[in-house]
């Protein structure tokens, strides 16, 4: 039987596997596990390509997170507005600073928060937004920056899923005032074992950073204030290095297996992914919206097609942050993605023929034939938001 994996690791590295092996013996030559040159190379690279003023290497995404909120002083009696569809780190981290997570409803079409409801859920006590720019489309930031401006409140981009994504033109990452990577095996620069860095335009909130993920140290021994331990090993940066050179063209392959989904998936019942004006989409996830969602599920296993549920459970539904009183029907929208999102099979190593297949295998659940070429260039042409989903007052560029 045919087997169309959601990732292929295995894949990757066989086709990086002089490079890495080369990068990871400098490393083990330099004896430099910690802080070594790679690490300096790695933050370098990242404010060149994304047009940031510094990258603070961390050892990973969620640590990424928690020492922005810390470096923004955020804390006890703070409240940070975050979503309810997203991985657990973005409220999580919030609430081991002693901070309220406020979650708030998403968009239905980019699943990225609603800026209308972040703007109706600031309160005296915010102190942030954390925008999440889900599956690799950007937040509508324009809208989220003029709440925080108005509010004198600062913006946290969780560009975990992100990497290279742009929005108007800038690259994720450079949109709020600090940004968090994460670079999981999994992700779109994926490393080997856990990784993430922190951007910033902001110079003051680096040099905070860069001694937060020290233990707080300002020089050796000397803490100014109580950081943790949250620096990246030197191997693993070297190894991002080799990766990096690839990325982009990595996002290219995702961008191109999008578009066939895209193409095969026209006339389909299933809702494709929706692109706001002036974003760029790298395609972390390509995830679709299906009422039999389950069904399809066990469907596309049977036929050796894998998939992902990203996520099952929203956040303000987790016993953990029960007693924060969010009950059923709270966030409508996010409750009605999570019981129909999944994501299909659209990483770089996917070959034509297999991403062809897993559209047919769709059309054959439904019932429902592929689209011919002219069919599908036409409907992909009209591409718009879905028919009675309102477009926010506030949405710049729709």
């Amino acid at each position: 039987m045919r087997s169309v994996a959601m990732l292929d690791l295995r894949g990757e590295y066989n086709l990086f596997r002089e490079e890495i092996r080369a990068g990871v013996e400098q490393v083990l030559e330099s004896q430099q596990f910690i802080g070594g040159p790679a690490i300096a190379e790695l933050e370098a690279a990242l404010c060149q390509r994304y047009g940031v003023g510094h990258a603070i290497a961390i050892s990973n995404g969620t640590d990424a997170l928690l020492c922005a909120l810390m470096a923004l002083g955020i804390g006890h009696g703070d409240e940070v507005i975050v979503p309810s569809f997203t991985f657990f780190a973005t409220a999580g981290t919030v609430w081991r600073t002693g901070a309220k997570p406020v979650f708030v409803d998403i968009d239905p079409c980019t699943f990225n928060l609603d800026p209308e409801k972040v703007s109706q859920a600031v309160t005296p006590r915010t102190r942030a937004i954390i925008p999440v720019h889900l599956f690799g489309q950007c937040a509508d930031m324009d809208a989220i920056n003029a709440t925080a401006r108005r509010h004198g409140i600062k913006v946290i981009e969780d560009a975990a899923q992100a990497i290279g994504a742009t929005y108007n033109g800038l690259f994720a990452g450079k949109l709020g005032d600090i940004a968090s990577l994460s670079f999981y095996p999994t992700k779109n620069l994926g490393g080997f074992g856990e990784g993430g860095m922190i951007l910033t335009d902001d110079g003051e909130l680096a040099t905070v950073a860069r001694q937060l993920r020290n233990h707080g140290e300002s020089q050796r021994y000397h803490h100014d204030r109580v950081g943790g331990n949250f620096r990246l090993d030197t191997m693993k940066a070297a190894i991002l290095l080799v990766k990096l050179r690839h990325l982009e063209e990595f996002t290219r392959r995702r961008r191109h297996n999008a578009a066939l989904y895209d193409e095969l998936l026209a006339g389909s019942p299933v809702t494709t992914p929706f692109v706001a004006n002036g974003n760029e989409h790298v395609y972390h996830q390509y995830s679709i919206l299906c009422d039999r969602r389950d069904e399809l599920i066990a469907f596309l296993r049977d036929r050796g097609v894998a998939t992902g549920v990203y996520y099952p459970v929203p956040l303000h539904r987790q016993r953990c942050f029960s007693s924060l009183g969010y009950p059923e029907g709270t966030l409508p929208v996010t409750e009605k993605t999570c019981s129909r999102i999944l994501s299909i099979p659209c990483h770089p190593m996917l070959t034509e023929e297999e991403v062809r297949y897993v559209g047919s295998c769709i059309h054959e659940f439904c019932g429902t034939a592929l689209a011919t070429s002219g069919e599908a260039m036409n409907q992909s042409r009209e591409r718009k938001r879905p028919v009675n989903v309102p477009t926010p007052r506030s949405r710049s560029g729709l």
